[in-house]
């Protein structure tokens, strides 16, 4: 009787902001007796951590970087309560991606301690999560990380691990595994090996459900698929195969995909190197640096730089070009 008298002076003078607020207490009440436990952030959560993975689109890293972690940070208040079996499983799917978003830029701005730790997380997430896919993609997105900063045998074997527990179904995961694998085994002169992982990857892509080919972080689309071959071409010299990726790579990257056209220019500039032409992989190294923004001449484009500039024998590096490359990269 006093909820319907507060609810009749309420809606007495129509449809105010006491009149909702009185309305939605009755709403909320009843709401939370049907799914008590179901928190009320989760679908805006993942449909955030969803909106991550779309990349970059033109922002700084470093601001990516904070709203990503500003949202994750949210998930902790929903995990140290008790939650049902099935929304403690969304839960913790939502903040395996996003800490492997997280881990992905801070790879990309070359602090790897600080990636690899973020990674531990979402590996434990995802574990708990019970997606083994999720799980996969977390082990294959870490292998990056070695990978691209001087640890190919590392890179390898958490391929093979993200291979494993992706399973033989084509899969976004199983297929970027099998990609890092052919790189990381490239990397590391095992040119067999990397031609077995393209074989597999390209077989896996052939497969790939629609549903999972689209151009984000979390799934696996064609133009991911170049730019993983362009890189393991690249390094095993095979430049005409190189060649074709870096093109077609190219052709379907957003003019805003920054860091990605930069690493593909890199990957061109090595294939002159390799086919004998240093002073011009020099010129393009500096024109696809120079050209870069504020905060994006840093972390991985450089490695990739550099990794083309310690490749150019010392005998070389008096020479004007190798010289301005240098210099480039020391600014």
């Amino acid at each position: 009787m006093k909820r319907r008298n507060l609810l009749r002076c309420a809606l007495a003078a129509g449809l105010t902001a006491p009149a909702f607020a009185a309305l939605t207490a009755a709403r909320t009440d009843v709401d939370q007796a049907l799914s008590p436990d179901t928190p009320q952030d989760l679908a805006d959560l993942e449909a955030a951590a969803e909106s991550y993975g779309y990349g970059y689109h033109g922002q700084q890293p470093t601001r990516v970087l904070a709203d990503l972690v500003t949202d994750f940070a949210t998930l902790r208040p929903l995990l140290t309560v008790p939650q049902p079996a099935p929304i403690r499983a969304r839960l913790c799917r939502t903040a395996g991606q996003m800490a492997g978003m997280t881990a992905i830029v801070l790879h990309d701005l070359g602090s790897r301690r600080e990636s690899r730790a973020w990674f531990a997380t979402a590996a434990r997430a995802s574990a708990e999560s019970g997606d083994d896919q999720l799980h996969a993609w977390v082990l294959a997105r870490e292998a990056m990380v070695p990978l691209n900063y001087g640890a190919p045998k590392a890179a390898a074997d958490l391929a093979d691990q993200a291979r494993h527990a992706a399973g033989t179904r084509p899969t976004a995961a199983a297929t970027l595994a099998a990609a890092v694998a052919a790189r990381a085994y490239a990397v590391n002169h095992q040119s067999e090996q990397a031609r077995a992982a393209l074989a597999a990857a390209d077989a896996l892509m052939g497969r790939l459900p629609e549903s999972e080919r689209s151009d984000t972080w979390l799934t696996y689309g064609e133009q991911k698929h170049h730019v993983h071959l362009s890189h393991a071409y690249t390094t095993l010299g095979d430049t005409a195969r190189a060649h074709e990726s870096q093109q077609r790579a190219l052709e379907l990257s957003a003019p805003t995909s920054t860091m990605t056209r930069t690493l593909l220019h890199i990957d061109d500039a090595a294939c002159a190197h390799h086919d004998g032409d240093s002073e011009q992989a020099c010129r393009r190294t500096i024109a696809a640096l120079t050209g870069l923004p504020d905060g994006y001449r840093t972390g991985l484009v450089r490695r990739r730089a550099l990794d083309l500039y310690e490749a150019i024998p010392t005998e070389h590096h008096h020479e004007r070009a190798v010289r301005e490359l240098r210099d480039v990269l020391a600014a």
